[in-house]
């Protein structure tokens, strides 16, 4: 109760105002600083009550508002990501809504886009930043780190440093011994199927996502989220019941963290970003800098490396000398969707989450279907964060924005997916 107490607080303290970055550039040992940098920040407290104005300047300098660890690229091996003869023009996708036709600038403004990126083939059929936006801003992921951080599992699994997804996480973690998550394996916690109670409501300002939030806005965050992820309590027997849940996704980073002796930005850096030709430094939201990092969210990358690392994940962790970095059958395994009760419904009968990634399509509205949508996975984040994978036409989409909710209206949330149904079905003319 103290903890929640002191939450409530610090999100009623700090409401509406303003505040000054705490770290910049040089503290956090940047060598290339992004752009732009904003003098005034909004209060990392109230994350989940900004203002939609407030979320653009928060997003893009939310490496500046909290610890964070840094990842470097191999400047020597950089991916090219050339200009595709297909690039996409104002007119050329469209899709339509009751009857209502809409266009490329509608989607930027009905999304209120702030970064979108497409390519086919490795090629970049199109590139838009808006709000101010560059090619070196990092933009914060939200909870598409979820799926950059299932990907590392991945990768440590094909390394031999984790043993299987069906290992309990207790072998890694042996601190949660006699907690509600001793009996929970590492594929549980990847579907969100641990059983133990969490409530994710974004709205309300006394869930368990809220007091995380709190925590991290805290001077020692990590045993403050420690406390609230290991006293949570089980429901439901593992495996029974799907419940999207952040305080698990953290726990699958510090399954990585464990397994691997390093912290997430570390291994990241090691093991793909330098592998995989990235272009530029990143952040990841740190707990304690260099030692542990936030596996729920946190990762702050530019719009082009988030690219080049969906384009990693579509072909299967294949390098350009060959080499694979992900384990035989990883897309097909993480896309084979939870049964768990909650995961299958009317418009999801296969189920709709994986391995941290999403199965999501549109369900009204033209076009309805496109080339492969049942092999296409998702990444999600709150308030807009996208990225749509089509490996078998070898397509990806990042989309950041700055929508009025964390969780939209039905209507936003179906547009997104019509948009990409569009987008494949033009590119594979």
């Amino acid at each position: 109760m103290k903890l929640m107490k002191t939450g409530i607080i610090l999100g009623t303290l700090f409401m509406t105002s303003h505040t000054f970055a705490q770290y910049d550039c040089k503290s956090l040992g940047l060598k290339d600083c992004p752009s732009p940098v904003d003098a005034q920040l909004p209060p990392a407290h109230d994350m989940l009550s900004w203002t939609a104005a407030d979320r653009i300047v928060g997003f893009r300098n939310t490496y500046r508002l909290y610890d964070g660890s840094v990842f470097r690229p191999d400047p020597k091996h950089i991916l090219a990501l050339p200009k595709s003869d297909l690039y996409i023009k104002e007119n050329t996708i469209s899709y339509s809504v009751n009857n209502k036709k809409y266009n490329l600038d509608a989607y930027l403004k009905n999304q209120n886009v702030t970064g979108l990126i497409i390519l086919k083939d490795g090629k970049i059929a199109l590139e838009y930043y808006g709000h101010g936006n560059t090619p070196t801003t990092l933009w914060t992921s939200r909870s598409i780190g979820k799926s950059v951080v299932s990907t590392l599992i991945g990768i440590a699994i094909k390394q031999g440093k984790i043993h299987s997804v069906d290992d309990p996480i207790i072998k890694y973690l042996p601190d949660l011994q006699g907690t509600a998550w001793q009996h929970v394996t590492l594929k549980q916690l990847l579907q969100h199927a641990s059983g133990v109670e969490w409530n994710e409501d974004y709205t309300d300002p006394d869930s368990d996502f809220a007091h995380m939030t709190y925590c991290e806005a805290q001077a020692q965050p990590d045993p403050c989220v420690y406390q609230l992820v290991k006293n949570v309590k089980a429901k439901h027997k593992p495996g029974e019941v799907w419940s999207y849940n952040t305080g698990g996704a953290w726990l699958v980073g510090k399954v990585l963290e464990a397994a691997t002796g390093q912290n997430i930005a570390a291994y990241l850096q090691d093991n793909l970003w330098k592998k995989a030709g990235m272009e530029r430094e990143g952040v990841w939201h740190s707990y304690q800098r260099n030692v542990t990092d936030m596996g729920g969210h946190g990762f702050n990358a530019t719009l082009r490396d988030y690219a080049r690392f969906a384009l990693f994940v579509s072909q299967e962790g294949r390098l350009s000398n060959g080499e694979k970095l992900l384990p035989d059958r990883w897309l097909t395994d993480l896309s084979h969707w939870t049964q768990a009760r909650n995961s299958v419904t009317p418009e999801y009968p296969k189920g709709q989450y994986g391995y941290q990634w999403w199965n999501y399509h549109p369900t009204s509205g033209t076009p309805l279907s496109s080339k492969n949508m049942d092999a296409t996975f998702w990444g999600r984040g709150i308030f807009g964060q996208r990225m749509a994978i089509n490996p078998k036409n070898n397509i990806v989409m990042v989309q950041w924005s700055a929508w009025d909710s964390a969780r939209p209206s039905a209507e936003i949330e179906n547009e997104n997916a019509l948009f990409f149904n569009a987008v494949t079905n033009y590119l594979n003319q």
